[in-house]
Order: structure tokens, then C-alpha cells, then sequence
């Protein structure tokens, strides 16, 4: 007797109004995960303070996709074109090529330019908030600043590593007081990685270049 399982006479006796009764409660747990995510809107004051809210009082909140990012699709790939007149400006300006650019870009921030990092980092090229200053960045979100501010930085860091593509990505995504430190690409999973799939974004886009691109290929 000691060995023999206790047995629950009720689920023995209903087990169909059981297994209802568990259905159903699955359900409406189901259901209420799938409507609890209202719309989430943002905004950064002067202060760098984050602000949210579901009902936006002023211009100034944004949509935030800082909740929803990993559960909805964003952009399909290389061949979004809705920031290439901004790349192609931008990658003459600052020397760099629009290729290169735009495989950041889809690195970065797959073109969402509401996009927020664990770290901070915002926008279509993930600019750090102290950088913004320096970037002449007021709005991270608006996507011509964003971007003027990332291939500029991108530029400075194609000088800095004398055109070494690989050296300047890994700048790009760890710092470059961190490809200092290892004398070339850290060994960092995610560092190596965004290198891999920036060159291979780079590669796809030089042989599809859109018409009226610009900039200058600097890549070793």
C-alpha cells in the first residue's frame, strides 16, 4: 500500500469536467497575454529621461517598439529603400560608401528608426545618447539626423583604422577603445558576429547598386 499513488477522486470520477474546467482557464489566460500590450508611445525630455504613456498628451511621444520588438516583423531586408536618398547624401558628405551604409543600417536597427538598444542605443544607426552632442544629434528618431550622425562616425572610424573595414565595424559595434586594448577584433561573440553580418549585407548590396548612388567604396 505504501508504494500504490494517491489517487484524486474527484479528477477520477469528472475527469472531463477537469479537463474543461483547465481548458478553459488556458484560454482566458491566452487571451488576456494577447490584449494586455496597449500601443506604448515615448518620448526623451532635455534631461535625457525617458517619458511613457498609452495616451499621448503632446507631439513630442513617438510609437515605441521597445516592448513589441522581438514579437513583430520588422522590415524585410537589404531591399528597403526608404532611406536611400538620405544614405546616398549622407555617404557623399562624409566619404563613405552607400553600401556600407545602408548594411550598417540593416545591422543595426533592421530600418526601424525607432529603435532602442538594451544599451541606449537609438535609431536607424544606434546612436549612444553621449554622443549626441557630438553628432550634432537633437532627435535621434528623425532619420536624416540619425543617419548623418552614424556615417559620419563611420567615416571617422574608416580613418581611424586606415580603411580597414573589419577593424572599423568592430569599432562601430564595441568601441574603439575596446579594438584598441585587443590590437584588432575583440573576441566577442556579438562583435564578431556584427562584423560577419555587416560584410556579408555589404557584399550582397555592391552588386545591386540603386541608381543615382553615390559614395566612394573604401573597404579593404
Amino acid at each position: 500500500m505504501g508504494n500504490t499513488p494517491a489517487v484524486n477522486p474527484f479528477r477520477s470520477k469528472y475527469p472531463i469536467i477537469v479537463g474543461a474546467i483547465a481548458a478553459f482557464a488556458l484560454v482566458l489566460v491566452f487571451g488576456a497575454l494577447c490584449h494586455a500590450e496597449p500601443d506604448i508611445y515615448f518620448y526623451i525630455d532635455e534631461n535625457g529621461h525617458y517619458h511613457f504613456s498609452n495616451v499621448p498628451t503632446s507631439d513630442r511621444y513617438v510609437p515605441s517598439e521597445i516592448f513589441l520588438r522581438d514579437r513583430r516583423p520588422l522590415s524585410t531586408g537589404l531591399a528597403n529603400s526608404a532611406y536611400d536618398a538620405i544614405i546616398a547624401d549622407a555617404a557623399e558628405v562624409h566619404g563613405v560608401d552607400f553600401a556600407l551604409v545602408k548594411a550598417v543600417i540593416k545591422a543595426e536597427s533592421d530600418f526601424n528608426p525607432y529603435a532602442i538598444s538594451p544599451k541606449g542605443a537609438q535609431g536607424l544607426m544606434q546612436i549612444m545618447p553621449a554622443n549626441f552632442e557630438s553628432f550634432d544629434v537633437s532627435d535621434p528618431f528623425d532619420p536624416s539626423e540619425n543617419i548623418r550622425a552614424g556615417t559620419r562616425y563611420l567615416g571617422y572610424l574608416m580613418n581611424r583604422y586606415n580603411n580597414d573595414l573589419r577593424l572599423a565595424l568592430a569599432a562601430y559595434n564595441a568601441g574603439p577603445g575596446v579594438v584598441d586594448r585587443y590590437g584588432g577584433i575583440p573576441p566577442f561573440r556579438e562583435t564578431r558576429e556584427y562584423v560577419r553580418r555587416v560584410l556579408a549585407g555589404y557584399d550582397q548590396l555592391r552588386y545591386d547598386r540603386p541608381p543615382g548612388e553615390v559614395g566612394k567604396t573604401r573597404s579593404r
